[in-house]
């Protein structure tokens, strides 16, 4: 090792581990995907890719001129942020090289819950909602996008409009009413 290079964190093999591990696919399926989900990761990718990541090396090359890299901000933070992205194109990669698309227009299926269906529920109380079925990488409770092994996502697969599922949850079980199931 030369006196410029810093040795590796400590975390950085259980940061790898960590990695590997979040790009396996879930257990008893693949890493499904929606088309559109499929989409965004391989944008992301590029993203990082093409423009991100040659912006950040022009940078840190800048930075490693510019004399003793020790107490240099730009240099160690450029490298700090280069081990991110490089982290997050690896597991890119993998959950896209893992990845099964599922395209909700070939669905048979269609008045029944599956992978990627857009599914209005009703509680016991009258209150609805309305969801979308994704891929893990696609779940964004905020959005009304729910992973496929949410326990609510399990509930629900294989009901049909009018099927009443029951959900267990820490507040005990809960009684949910179908109204309505499209693929889109």
């Amino acid at each position: 090792m030369n006196r410029h290079s810093a040795p590796p964190p400590l975390d950085a093999e259980a940061d790898e581990e960590d990695e590997v591990a979040a790009a396996q696919p879930p257990a008893g399926g693949g890493n499904y995907l929606t088309l559109s989900g499929y989409a965004s990761l391989q944008s992301e990718l590029e993203q990082l890719v093409r423009t991100e990541r040659p912006a950040l090396v022009q940078t840190v090359s800048w930075a490693a001129g510019n004399g003793d890299r020790s107490e240099n901000g730009d240099y160690i933070y450029g490298k700090k942020r280069l081990r991110e992205i490089d982290r997050r194109i690896r597991y890119l990669m993998k959950r896209l090289e893992n990845a099964v698309v599922v395209d909700p227009a070939h669905q048979e299926n269609r008045d029944q819950v599956f992978f990627a269906a857009t599914v209005t529920i009703a509680d016991a109380d009258g209150s609805t909602a309305r969801y979308r079925i994704v891929g893990v990488d696609e779940a964004d409770a905020a959005a009304g996008c729910i992973s496929w092994i949410s326990p609510l996502a399990q509930a629900l697969m294989k009901s049909r409009v009018g099927d009443v599922v029951r959900l267990r949850t820490p507040a005990g079980v809960r009684e949910i009413e179908i109204l309505d199931v499209s693929y889109q």
